[in-house]
Formats: C-alpha cells, sequence, structure tokens
C-alpha cells in the first residue's frame, strides 16, 4: 500500500472541515443558544450529535472494533461515494471491480468522473486475483470486492481476498452486505493487519433496517477521518439513530432472524430445483438466490401479473435467463412457488 498522504487527493487532505455548534461543545449544559436552533419541539428541534456516538459505542461492543474506526452513512452507498470523492481525480484516477456485482460502484464513479475498470467474474462468479491486480497502475486508487456478492450470492475466499491486500497499491473496499448470512466470518478482524482495508455493512440487510438507510464502514482511524473531514455535518437525522440504538438492543431477536431465513433459503433452494422452469441455482451464502430460468423475462412477467415481484438479471454480466429471489417469510416462498408451479412458459 502506498502511504495515505499518497493516496488522498491533495485538497482533500488539506481541507479544513466545516466545524458545527455540536462538534466544538463537550459536556452536559442545559440551555443551547449556539446553534440557532427553534427552542420549541423537544427533542426534534436539536441537531442530531454529529458523531453519532451513542449508536457507535454499542455497534463497536458488538462488532468488538475500535470506536474509531466506525463511520456511520446514509446507507453504504454514502461511505462508497465518500471513498470516490476522498481518493480518486476525476478525469485522471481510476477503480477496479468485479462484474457483475453491485452497480453503485460504477454509477459512483460515473458520477465523479473516475474510469472503472471491471474484470469478469469466471462461469462459477469466481475471481483470479492476478487478473484483478493485472489492471491496476500508478492512478488505480480503489478495488471494490461484495462478498457476498451481489447478484450471484457467493462469498470470496480470505485466500484470494488476502492477495489483493497484500499487492494492490490502494484502498482495498470489501462489502459485506450480506455477510450476517455467510458462513465465512467478516474481515473485521483483519483491519489491524491491512490498513488499506475498508468494510463496508449495512442495518438494510439482516438488521432488517433497509428503511432508516443506516450503512457502516469500518476502517483505520486515518481513513475514518478522512471520511469525517468531508461527510455532511449532520448526515445521520435522530430518528435513525434512536432506532439503531433500539435496534442494537434487539441482537438476539436478530440472531432468530438470520437463522429462520437461513432455513428458508435451504427450503426455497430444494423447492425451486424441483420446477422445470427453473435449470440451474447458484450456490448463495446471502438472503436471495440467483436462478437460471428457461425464460427470464417471460417469467418475471408472469409473477408480476401474480402480485410477486422478483428482479429479473437476464441483461447483467453471466446472468443471462436469471431471476434473482430474494428469501421471504414462509408463507411468500410458498406463494412464490404455487405461483411458479402453474407457470406455462
Amino acid at each position: 500500500m502506498k502511504e495515505l498522504e499518497e493516496l488522498v487527493r491533495p485538497n482533500i487532505w488539506k481541507l479544513k472541515p466545516y466545524s458545527s455548534a455540536r462538534d466544538e461543545f463537550k459536556g452536559e449544559a442545559s440551555v443551547f443558544l449556539d446553534a440557532n436552533e427553534n427552542p420549541y419541539n423537544t427533542p426534534y428541534n436539536r441537531y442530531p450529535d454529529p458523531m453519532q456516538w451513542q449508536v457507535k459505542k454499542k455497534i463497536a461492543t458488538l462488532k468488538d472494533v475500535d470506536i474509531k474506526s466506525i463511520f456511520l452513512g446514509v446507507g453504504s452507498d454514502e461511505p462508497i461515494d465518500l471513498l470516490y470523492r476522498a481518493f480518486c481525480e476525476p478525469g485522471t484516477d481510476n477503480v477496479i471491480a468485479i462484474d457483475p456485482t453491485y452497480g453503485m460502484y460504477k454509477v459512483c464513479a460515473d458520477i465523479n468522473n473516475v474510469e472503472y475498470r471491471s474484470v469478469q467474474l469466471n462461469d462459477n462468479f469466481d475471481f483470479e486475483p492476478d487478473k484483478l491486480l493485472a489492471k491496476a497502475d500508478s492512478n488505480s486508487k480503489l478495488l471494490f470486492l461484495c462478498s457476498p456478492n451481489n447478484p450471484s450470492g457467493n462469498s470470496f475466499s480470505f485466500e484470494k481476498i488476502r492477495d489483493i491486500l497484500n499487492y494492490f497499491p490502494g484502498i482495498v473496499i470489501v462489502d459485506e452486505a450480506y455477510i450476517d448470512f455467510s458462513t465465512r466470518p467478516s474481515l473485521l478482524k483483519k483491519l489491524d493487519q491491512y490498513p488499506n482495508l475498508v468494510v463496508l455493512q449495512t442495518f438494510s440487510k439482516a438488521w432488517g433496517s433497509a428503511g432508516i438507510r443506516l450503512g457502516m464502514a469500518f476502517a483505520s482511524k486515518e481513513i475514518i477521518q478522512i471520511f469525517n473531514k468531508i461527510k455532511y455535518p449532520y448526515n445521520i437525522n435522530r430518528l435513525t439513530q434512536e432506532h439503531a440504538l433500539e435496534l442494537l438492543d434487539r441482537n438476539d431477536e436478530i440472531q432468530t432472524w438470520i437463522k429462520e431465513l437461513i432455513a428458508e433459503r435451504e427450503k426455497l433452494q430444494k423447492a425451486l430445483y424441483e420446477l422445470p422452469v427453473i435449470s440451474h441455482i447458484y450456490p448463495s451464502d446471502a438472503n436471495f438466490l440467483l436462478a437460471k430460468t428457461n425464460n427470464a423475462q417471460a417469467l418475471y412477467d408472469y409473477l408480476v401479473t401474480q402480485g410477486i415481484i422478483v428482479r429479473n438479471r437476464n441483461k447483467i454480466t453471466l446472468c443471462e435467463n436469471c431471476l434473482r429471489i430474494t428469501i421471504g417469510t414462509p408463507d411468500e416462498n410458498r406463494e412464490l412457488i404455487d405461483a411458479l408451479k402453474k407457470a406455462e412458459l
């Protein structure tokens, strides 16, 4: 890895961040006349904690990570975008990613005018480290790996990820949005070993809270400090923080949800294999299955008429005639299977 100062855009390295009223005051007080807030409608008249320390404290305990190695964003999309803004000089630098994978990596590249170099996975949706590393040059700043991957659902071996961490000169981002459903361990324990590692997680999947838009980024304290320099001052609102605090106290319940969803994933996979309209189902460590069909568009259109919405991935690399099916409740999964049994294609 290059020195961090060499990777960060010069203007960002020199940036003096905006200092909010809540950043400047530390301690207890009874009268707040510093932030031009309305004194009525307590508690929502007050700006939220700009650094979300209460939420981070609970996350740090649950995940066994240093609280200063946590960044909270509006979904995982905010830290993804911040990575581009912090490290990639528009029109000059490039990033590397696998294909197919989560679409926002490329969208953020296009928004930020950064070259996006993709490397196609093999037929098993796996990658060879040498092929990814061969795409890198002196202007390669970021490399994205989604594990378990979206839309394929498979996890990548740490041995291959380790090769990337050891030899890629820039920042390696491992997006673990679906890690709670995987048999493989998170890479959070590797943060101290690899200063170029950024791990993304989210409250949207296993935590059942896509609606609050709360993502987590874990990295070295130095990288987190850079994120904090350029984020919007109050990026996580009070309601989101309150819901996250309540969720984090329900970890046992969330773990039960995860076990039930994994069990339903196995049941759904078996049921789908028995259907003539399904030709193959790819192994999944996520809360969805990628299923190859005899006619993805026709099957998708048919399910819409039955009030069932899945994701048509037919036009994605390596996903010809594939549908991505999220694991639902037992009743929802049965409804899907019953509808597919009646499909005449």
